[in-house]
């Protein structure tokens, strides 16, 4: 039998997004334009969560840009909504939900490895410490020390929670 256990509750999940969020913006703070690159699915909605809370508290335009890797076959082509000349010399944050094994975000920085940008960060609300890659986050909502068998589930919505079955 399965049991959840609830590790961040909406409130919980909302301060660490605008705890990320002002950590990004120290990191860019001469920044204009800041790019919120957010890996499809979950990891783009908590980059949509990032860039409004952004534009509340800085002047800077905040960009959201959607980053579409197959998470199953991440070798695969990646695609982004924003063409390379709308991020290239910019600040740019690649985001994602949960840092697990690192295959996702290792990916994803890879790509953006081949444009020349500004600035180059990562976030993501949970790191797990199960990785495969020499991968970090620059910016992390909580760290958790799991076992292979957990599950870490996001879930965005209403009921905002992460938690662990």
């Amino acid at each position: 039998m399965s049991t959840n256990s609830v590790i961040l509750d909406h409130d919980q999940i909302q301060h660490k997004i605008r705890r990320i969020a002002y950590q990004i913006l120290e990191s860019n703070v001469d920044e204009k334009e800041i790019i919120i690159a957010g890996i499809e699915k979950n990891g783009f909605v908590f980059a949509e969560k990032i860039q409004a809370t952004l534009s509340d508290i800085c002047d800077a335009t905040i960009t959201l840009c959607r980053v579409k890797i197959d998470k199953k076959n991440p070798i695969n082509t990646i695609t982004t909504s924003l063409e390379i000349k709308d991020y290239e010399n910019k600040a740019l944050v690649l985001v994602d939900d949960v840092l697990n094994s690192g295959t996702t975000l290792i990916y994803g920085v890879k790509h953006f490895l081949d444009v020349p940008l500004k600035n180059f960060k990562t976030a993501v609300l949970v790191n797990r410490n199960h990785k495969k890659y020499p991968v970090k986050a620059d910016f992390k909502g909580i760290s958790l020390s799991t076992s292979l068998q957990e599950h870490v589930n996001v879930t965005f919505g209403k009921k905002d929670a992460v938690s662990l079955a």
